[in-house]
């Protein structure tokens, strides 16, 4: 038995590496992401204005100055947590044509119910 899973062991690990990459590379077919960086502080993002073309696939990296916020753009079911000193990524291709409103979801003081931006989609 021993003698088998020898045998078997440098077939397994190829296609264990070849799993691995492809996870990690992603498809040769997707383009690249247009990267957006985004700051979040007490009570605004900025930039507050997003402009995207439809079907463009977009990166937003999201980062906190000072205590954590939340990004949502209901519109497009977009959710993520903002942990100061991290950067959080959040990718989606946007599909429709439109003014939509993206907004941090965590209190973070007052003023909080202000913070808001819009995101432009053009054809």
């Amino acid at each position: 038995m021993r003698r088998l899973l020898l045998r078997a062991m440098p077939a397994v690990m190829v296609v264990g590496a070849g799993v691995l990459g492809y996870a990690v590379a992603g498809r040769a077919d997707e383009p690249a992401a247009r990267i957006i960086k985004v700051s979040a502080k007490r009570f605004v993002f900025v930039p507050n204005q997003l402009t995207l073309k439809k079907g463009e696939t977009v990166e937003i990296e999201l980062g906190s100055e000072d205590v954590p916020m939340g990004f949502s753009a209901p519109d497009f079911a977009l959710r993520s947590d903002i942990i100061p000193g991290q950067t959080t990524r959040v990718k989606f291709t946007p599909q429709k044509v439109g003014t939509y409103t993206f907004l941090c979801d965590i209190f973070c003081g007052s003023g909080h119910e202000s913070m808001d931006g819009t995101l432009t989609v053009v054809e």
